[in-house]
C-alpha cells in the first residue's frame, strides 16, 4: 500500500489555502487543516493496526486495504463492501450514520476508475453543501482527505463569484501596497538627501513613511512565506507531516510577529503626528529636540509592549500553524486594545484640532465659499494622516461582521490599508510646498551644472 498523492492537487492546495486565509472562516482554514490531518493519522494508525491483527479468509477475496480514504476489510468477490464514514472528516457528526462503499470484482480485485484510481461511492459521507466542491477542480476523487477537508471547508462553502472576490482582493491589496512602497521609499529618499527639509516635523513624516514602508513589506514578506508554503511539492503523507510541523511555520510566525508590530507602530506614530500638529496649533513653547526622543520610544517602543506578550500567549496557547487565527479572542485583544485606543485618542485630537481650525479660519475667513473649502480641504488633508478612517470599523469588528457587510469591510479596509501609504507620501512629501520648492531649485541647479545634457535634449 503506498501512500503517494496524486498529480495536481498542488495547485489546487495552494489556490484552497489563499481562499482560507483571505476568507477567515472561523475556526477553519490552517487550524482544521492541521487538526484533520492528524485525525486522519490516527484513523489510518488504527487500520493498519486492525488488517495486521485479524485473520485472513479462504478462497478468492480483495485483499483488506487503507485506500488513504477509508479502511476497508477483505470482501468477497461480487459484493459491494460498505464502511462508516471515516471518522477524521470535520463533519462526521452530520454522516457519522452514513457509509462509504467499494465494489469487489468477480476476479479478487477492488474495482478501479481508468484502470487505477479505486471506486467508490462516498457521496453519503458528504455534507449537504459539499454539491459545490467540482467548482473547485480537481478533487472529485479525495485521495488525501487532508484536501477533501481543505476543499470543503475553503471551496465548498464559498460560490465562484466569492471565491473571484476573494481573489481580487488579494490582487488589490497586492498592487496598493506595492505602489505604497515605492512611493514611500522615494519620499524617505527625498526627505533624507535635501537637508534643508531636515526638521523635527520632517523627522516625524520620515518615521511615519518608514512604518508604513515597514508594513507595506511585512504583508508581502508574509504572503510570499504563506505562498511558498503551501505551493510547496507535496508527494507523500511525510510531506504533509513537515508542511504541518512547527518547525516549517517558524518563517511565517515570525512574519506574522513583525507584521503585528508594524501595524501597531503603523498608528502609534499617527498619534506621534496628531500630537505634535496640535502642539504646533496650540501654541505650546517647548524643545522640539528635547521631545523628539519621547516621539521615538511612543512611535517604535510602544508596539513592543503590547506585542511581545501577544506573541507569549501564541506561543504557549494557540501554538498553531502562522499564529493567524484567533481561538481565544483574550489573546488578539493584547493587540486590538492599542490599536483602539490609539484610534480614538487620534478622533479626539482630530476634532479639536478641526475646532482650532475652524476657529482661525473664522477670524481670517474672507469669503463663505472660500472659507468653507479651506475646512474641508483641512478635514480631508488630516484624515490620512491621523488615520481617522480607521475609526469607522473599530465597533464592526471580524467577530459580528457577516455576509455583505463583512465583504464591504474587508474591500475597504484592505483598500485604504494598501493604499494609504502612498497617499501620505503623496500629500506630505511630493504635494508639500516646501519640497515642491527645494526639488525645483535642486533641478535648477542641476540644469546649470549640466548645460551640455540640458541643450542636447
Amino acid at each position: 500500500m503506498g501512500d503517494m498523492l496524486g498529480p495536481g492537487y498542488r495547485q489546487s492546495l495552494f489556490h484552497l489555502a489563499w481562499m482560507c486565509l483571505l476568507s477567515s472562516i472561523p475556526q477553519g482554514g490552517a487550524k482544521v487543516l492541521e487538526k484533520t490531518f492528524e485525525e486522519w493519522v490516527r484513523y489510518r494508525d488504527e487500520c493498519l493496526r486492525r488488517m495486521a491483527s485479524e485473520p485472513y479468509p479462504a478462497g478468492l477475496f480483495c485483499n483488506r486495504t487503507f485506500d488513504m480514504y477509508a479502511c476497508w476489510p477483505d470482501g468477497s468477490p461480487g459484493i459491494t463492501v460498505n464502511v462508516s464514514c471515516p471518522f477524521y472528516l470535520p463533519w462526521f457528526e452530520k454522516v457519522k450514520h452514513g457509509l462509504v462503499s467499494r465494489r469487489c470484482g468477480a476476479d479478487g480485485q477492488w474495482v478501479t476508475v481508468n484502470g487505477s484510481q479505486p471506486w467508490r461511492d462516498y457521496s453519503q459521507c458528504e455534507e449537504e453543501t459539499a454539491a459545490t466542491m467540482e467548482e473547485v477542480g480537481a478533487l472529485a476523487q479525495p485521495r488525501s482527505a487532508v484536501l477533501l477537508d481543505l476543499a470543503h471547508q475553503c471551496g465548498a462553502g464559498l460560490q465562484e463569484g466569492a471565491r473571484q472576490l476573494m481573489m481580487s482582493f488579494k490582487v488589490l491589496y497586492t498592487v496598493g501596497y506595492s505602489l505604497s512602497l515605492l512611493t514611500l521609499i522615494s519620499a524617505l529618499l527625498v526627505l533624507t538627501v535635501f537637508r534643508k527639509l531636515h526638521c523635527t516635523r520632517n523627522y516625524i513624516h520620515a518615521n511615519l513613511f518608514a512604518s508604513f514602508g515597514l508594513r507595506a513589506t511585512s504583508v508581502m514578506v508574509k504572503d510570499a512565506l504563506l505562498e511558498r508554503r503551501w505551493g510547496m511539492e507535496l508527494v507523500r503523507v511525510a510531506d504533509w507531516e513537515a508542511l504541518l510541523s512547527h518547525e516549517a511555520a517558524l518563517g511565517c510566525r515570525a512574519a506574522q510577529v513583525l507584521m503585528q508590530y508594524c501595524i501597531l507602530a503603523n498608528h502609534y506614530w499617527f498619534l506621534v503626528e496628531a500630537v505634535y500638529l496640535y502642539k504646533l496649533l496650540i501654541g505650546a513653547v517647548f524643545s522640539e529636540k528635547n521631545y523628539y526622543r519621547l516621539y521615538l520610544y511612543l512611535g517604535w517602543g510602544t508596539p513592543v509592549v503590547f506585542v511581545v506578550p501577544w506573541a507569549a500567549a501564541k506561543y504557549l496557547k494557540e501554538n498553531a500553524e502562522c499564529w493567524a487565527l484567533n481561538e481565544n479572542m483574550a489573546y488578539w485583544w493584547i493587540i486590538r486594545i492599542p490599536i483602539l485606543l490609539a484610534s480614538l485618542i487620534n478622533l479626539l485630537i482630530f476634532m479639536r484640532i478641526l475646532k482650532v481650525i475652524l476657529a482661525k479660519l473664522r477670524a481670517n475667513q474672507k469669503g463663505y465659499a472660500d472659507y468653507k473649502l479651506r475646512l474641508a480641504k483641512a478635514t480631508l488633508t488630516l484624515i490620512p494622516l491621523f488615520g481617522i478612517h480607521e475609526v469607522v470599523f473599530i465597533f464592526a469588528t471580524d467577530e459580528q461582521t457577516t455576509g455583505i457587510l463583512r465583504y464591504v469591510k474587508v474591500f475597504f479596509t484592505l483598500f485604504l490599508n494598501s493604499f494609504q501609504g502612498f497617499l501620505v507620501a503623496v500629500l506630505y512629501c511630493f504635494a508639500n510646498k516646501e519640497v515642491k520648492s527645494e526639488m525645483k531649485k535642486k533641478w535648477q541647479l542641476w540644469k546649470l551644472d549640466h548645460p551640455a545634457l540640458c541643450c542636447a535634449q
